[in-house]
């Protein structure tokens, strides 16, 4: 795809590229990952009767892509569970409610709604300042161990101090500004399924991390007592198959969870496979490079396919003890800093896209398939053969920038340095995102009938003059929760987990998880979620179960995330009772129970799960 120095249709002119430097200065908090907290000084006296000895300050709670804002809120640190026990028994007697505060690192309005005002009577608590502590216990003689890990700890602490254990876990989400308790809330995943002869080692599995839980420590009310009260749930006791992904209508601050040895895994990057291969229609002639080819040759793969362009980059890890000649050894996380923190010239284009240049996203696309080639492969042939306005950005600096970096399209170390690599610094876009739970078999099917579809919609969509899309469509493969993995007999699946199997199809034994990211306020987006949404949800019921990833955007209007009532009330619960048995209902009845003055809850909440 070339591009010369035309406008490109209400886009990008050589011109405005150069000049946009102002426009990319406005963008910088979704470049560079700042936060913007609003004053940690409150403005006026704390709430009455507020535990003593509890800081308790106001800020305001902005999330990762600055789509959730809220006025300054309430906020104190608790330094001990019984501190977080202390302010949520406060909060019931004074009328107030309380929510659990991570990294921030979510999209969905599950701790507090996008505009809450200062007058709400909602105090957070930040768990990541003090309630970090991790221990090693329960070392068993199958090579399997426990970590016990308090909730405000972060993903990537929690993978290094099992690492240095020798432990690890299958699979886990990119970004390590992940706080523990947030992870389990949502029912985080990576991407994992048994490859083609893979039998999983004790302590792993291929769902959720949620799934790993073997007990937990949440805040419960006791009747007897007439209060809140700490109660330690063991993952065999029926109570706790509700909280494992509780989405935030319950404040866990402590989890057991099973892991299992260590492993090296290698990590390759093709960058040459066209879409229209990868993502083929069944039946394709043998010797096509497929995703589920791929998935069952390595078990892990991941593609990310940059919007207007025509090869994604498709990433595989192999379990792979020693390593091969080819690989580069990596020792850390986060092996690819062109993606982590943006050259220069491409954050003034993303700039100017924010700035209302939005018609420049089939370049922002193409600048950035170039960018990851280049620096992952050294082939800077594309580049020379590509327009001015590509070279704009992509100079001659910027290149030999990258290539003195190092290639990186195939990397060896311990699993954890390969399976984060997404950090605070990286470009903060907004998602939609679904877990499509599907038979193995029919894997490439599902990602064959999406590809054709957002293939089609994107094209009709610019036949308009609308470019909702400046991001990239990720798709992930990972298996269902299977809760004998825990290791704790009489353990059951999360019930609100996306990964929950479907008790009348035992056949039905993988989820197809699709996203489709880009800055946030692109005009037409959310028409354009929407539409993704209804097909998704219209795909054949006998070969697709669809569910919404709690953490991501979905229930969209033609104007907003998280709103269409169809959607939140019937569409969403239905997909959790599909297939009858225990799920939505007694997950609902189960929070209630445990927390009836929702002190622990949200209006929006309260109106989901009902």
């Amino acid at each position: 795809m070339a591009h010369d120095s035309s406008d490109q249709g209400g886009g990008l002119s050589r011109r405005r590229l150069l000049a946009s430097s102002a426009a990319a200065g406005g963008a910088v908090w979704l470049l560079r990952g700042l936060a913007r907290p609003g004053s940690a000084e409150a403005a006026s006296g704390p709430p009455p009767g507020f535990p003593a000895g509890l800081d308790v300050y106001q800020r305001v709670y902005e999330n990762w892509a600055g789509e959730i804002r809220t006025d300054q809120l309430w906020t104190c640190a608790p330094r001990s569970p019984q501190e977080v026990l202390d302010v949520v028994n406060w909060a019931y007697g004074a009328g107030w409610t309380v929510r659990a505060q991570g990294h921030r690192h979510g999209w969905a309005p599950l701790t507090v709604a996008g505009g809450t005002p200062a007058a709400a009577q909602v105090v957070l608590l930040d768990t990541t300042a003090h309630l970090t502590a991790m221990s090693l216990e329960q070392q068993a003689a199958d090579g399997s161990a426990a970590v016990r890990v308090q909730a405000g700890a972060s993903l990537e602490a929690l993978l290094a101090y099992a690492g240095a254990g020798g432990y690890g876990v299958t699979a886990a989400p990119a970004p390590g500004d992940l706080s523990v308790g947030g992870a389990l809330a949502i029912g985080a995943h990576g991407t994992a399924v048994p490859a083609a002869g893979e039998s999983p080692s004790p302590g792993h599995g291929y769902g959720s991390l949620s799934n790993l839980v073997t007990e937990l420590t949440a805040v419960v009310w006791d009747g007897g007592a007439g209060r809140y009260v700490l109660r330690t749930v063991g993952r065999a006791e029926p109570d706790c198959a509700a909280l494992l992904t509780h989405l935030g209508r319950s404040l866990v601050t402590e989890a057991v969870l099973r892991v299992g040895a260590d492993g090296n895994l290698r990590c390759r990057s093709f960058l040459d496979i066209p879409a229209t291969e990868l993502f083929a229609a069944p039946g394709a002639p043998a010797g096509t490079r497929t995703l589920a080819g791929f998935v069952d040759g390595t078990g892990r793969a991941e593609a990310i396919w940059f919007a207007f362009t025509d090869k994604p980059w498709l990433k595989t890890w192999s379990v792979t003890p020693n390593r091969p000649l080819a690989a580069r050894a990596v020792a850390e996380p986060y092996n690819y800093p062109f993606s982590d923190s943006l050259p220069e010239p491409l954050a003034r284009l993303a700039g100017s896209l924010v700035s209302g240049a939005w018609a420049s996203a089939p370049l922002f696309g193409q600048v950035q398939y170039l960018l990851a080639k280049v620096a992952l492969t050294g082939d800077i042939t594309d580049v020379l053969l590509s327009g001015t306005l590509v070279q704009d950005v992509l100079t001659g600096d910027v290149l030999t920038h990258l290539l003195a970096d190092g290639l990186r399209s195939d990397l060896w170390g311990a699993s954890r340095n390969l399976l984060e690599y997404v950090r605070p610094t990286t470009l903060r876009e907004t998602a939609n995102g679904y877990a499509v739970l599907t038979r193995r078999a029919d894997l490439q099917w599902v990602v064959s009938a999406f590809a054709d579809f957002y293939r089609t919609l994107l094209a009709q969509y610019a036949a308009r003059g609308e470019y909702p899309v400046n991001g990239q469509v990720e798709i992930r493969v990972t298996g269902l929760e299977d809760p004998a993995v825990c290791g704790v007999p009489g353990a059951r699946p999360p019930l609100l987990s996306a990964l929950r199997p479907r008790p009348d199809r035992p056949d039905v034994d993988t989820a197809v998880w699709i996203d489709i990211l880009s800055l946030p306020a692109t005009p037409a987006l959310h028409r354009f979620y929407r539409d993704v949404e209804q097909f998704l949800l219209g795909l054949d019921g006998d070969r697709a179960t669809v569910r919404v990833e709690w953490s991501k955007g979905w229930a969209y209007t033609p104007t907003a995330a998280w709103s269409d009532p169809d959607v939140l009330t019937g569409a969403i619960p239905a997909s959790h009772r599909a297939g009858g048995g225990p799920g939505w209902d007694e997950a609902v009845a189960v929070l209630d129970r445990l927390d009836p003055h929702r002190v622990l809850s949200s209006p929006f909440l309260d109106a989901l799960l009902r």
